[in-house]
């Protein structure tokens, strides 16, 4: 098939694209490079051996996306392309809520207009809110906590209600947790522009020297050792998850956690990160984030019931993984 990848010059959206190239697949790059690079288009390139195509483009744009749906016989959308920082969403909300409702929306339109059927959307553990862990798929959503997450719902919200009215649409609701990791070649990985947002490539810039110290938001949370727990998911592993996701859209909305299954905390991953580079990570303890809360895991039985997908890559080879991608890095 012929897969328009939204943000595939991003993080998880560059995995997903070697991950469909060594499928089979076709890849056509949508991306405006705001928080990535060009050169990783040709990395993606070098990995699979494989050309694809890229506009550098806002998907916001109508016209833009239009132009790409008129040129390409495409027969299937993941779209990734959004603003992503729990954080940034809380200071700046009318930028995410703007960015991301409408960028889903311009797609969902085109898939109309040129009867694209098959729509993977990448949602979050956000959606849950402050919810009882693990996170279940049939759990009612909660409030979130930070606008990013209330954008995903709502996006989520928008893709149900076409599906109600154009059967033929079919939708994938990907709800992910925390990828980490990088792609085993080292040649990408996340590298976000500034200071990361996310906590890998923190430890990983801090292992490195290029930044003092890692500052853990909070040692006061109802957990194993007070640092917020999260689900860490090799990114290689999610990408996969994609894959199997638009292989398997027959029809309806269907929502995945992708997920490990398993809560690790700050602190226990700063000792998992020690374990695979033998590298002590200088830490501080930090007020609270907004927006964060103490515990977030999934249930992921449905993924490995329906897709048949599970996460195979444990937390000392994600860390293993991130630095390699870090070490490669000028």
């Amino acid at each position: 098939m012929n897969i328009l990848v939204t943000g595939g010059a991003g993080y998880i959206g560059s995995h997903t694209c070697v991950a469909l190239l060594e499928a089979g697949h076709s890849v056509i790059v949508a991306d405006n490079l705001n928080n990535s690079k060009a050169e990783t288009i040709d990395k993606i390139k070098q990995i699979t051996n494989t050309e694809i195509t890229f506009y550098q483009i806002d998907v916001t744009d109508e016209t833009a996306v239009g132009a790409i749906f008129s040129q390409h016989e495409i027969n299937g959308v993941i779209h990734f392309a959004g603003l992503k920082a729990v954080g940034e969403s809380v200071e700046k909300p009318l930028e995410y809520y703007c960015n991301n409702l409408v960028s889903t929306m311009v797609l969902a339109k085109a898939c109309q207009k040129y009867n694209v059927s098959r729509f993977v959307f990448s949602s979050s553990a956000a959606v849950y809110g402050d919810n009882t862990v693990p996170f279940v798929e049939t759990m009612n959503l909660l409030p979130t906590t930070n606008p990013y997450g209330e954008t995903k719902a709502m996006c989520e919200r928008i893709l149900t209600d076409i599906v109600k009215v154009n059967p033929a649409f079919s939708v994938s609701l990907l709800r992910y947790f925390n990828p980490v990791g990088a792609h085993e070649s080292g040649l990408i990985g996340e590298a976000p522009n500034g200071i990361p947002n996310n906590l890998m490539p923190y430890v990983t810039q801090v292992a490195k020297g290029k930044l003092k110290k890692l500052k853990v938001f909070g040692n006061d949370y109802p957990t194993v050792d007070g640092t917020g727990v999260r689900d860490y998911i090799h990114v290689v592993d999610v990408a996969e998850g994609h894959v199997a996701a638009l292989d398997h859209l027959m029809g309806g909305v269907h929502i995945y956690n992708l997920g490990t299954g398993r809560g690790t905390s700050v602190l226990e991953l700063v000792s998992a990160f020690a374990e695979a580079t033998e590298i002590k990570v200088p830490y501080e303890i930090a007020d609270r984030r907004p927006g964060d809360i103490a515990s977030c895991y999934a249930d992921a039985s449905k993924a490995k019931r329906e897709l048949g997908w599970v996460a195979k890559r444990d937390i000392v080879a994600m860390c293993r993984d991130a630095w390699r991608f870090e070490n490669k890095l000028l």
